[in-house]
């Protein structure tokens, strides 16, 4: 997926600046889709040019004019085909999986910090999600788009559990293997 279709799914919400987008990409998207502002304000300039975004200034007193981006027709349609493709299976590189490849030779006790480290940050990115689930989420609007973040926080939700537990059932191995003598 490009930063444009990023974009564009965040638009069929409703229309925004490209602060409020960049704000949405924070609390939300961001979550599993990652852009700086700049790389939001250069993308939205490619996505008017080619007519799937129009922008309207607004002006406001006492602070800069706020433009607001508003998905076309066209954008719409590319949300379409874009969505009709299937997407690729996305690669894993990640440090502390490549460190137990080399269990034998790892300073354990750095290990098990980083393992500590890891458990606190995925406890509070699942704290995020449930408390955005008690927050959006347990009422009664069954909206597609409702639906798809509800499913997709879920999703969140289950694989921050999951990866709690197994960097836990890591550490309780680790230490089990130290005292084993291994």
């Amino acid at each position: 997926m490009a930063l444009s279709e990023a974009i564009l799914v965040c638009l069929t919400d409703r229309p925004m600046s490209g602060y409020d987008l960049a704000k949405t990409f924070d609390a939300s998207i961001g979550f599993f889709w990652r852009a700086s502002h700049q790389q939001i304000y250069r993308e939205l300039g490619k996505l008017r040019e080619k007519g799937f975004v129009k922008s309207q200034e607004i002006a406001q007193s006492g602070k800069p004019n706020r433009i607001v981006h508003t998905i076309t027709p066209a954008g719409a349609e590319a949300v379409k085909v874009w969505s009709s493709k299937p997407g690729r299976m996305p690669s894993v590189k990640d440090e502390l999986f490549v460190k137990f490849y080399a269990l034998g030779s790892v300073d354990m006790d750095a290990l098990k910090d980083h393992l500590t480290i890891r458990i606190d940050q995925h406890q509070t990115k699942l704290s995020k999600y449930r408390k955005i689930q008690d927050r959006y989420y347990s009422g009664e609007d069954q909206s597609l788009n409702h639906a798809g973040k509800r499913i997709i926080l879920e999703m969140g939700i289950k694989e921050e559990t999951s990866r709690i537990e197994w960097l836990q059932a890591a550490m309780f191995e680790i230490t089990k293997l130290e005292q084993a003598g291994n």
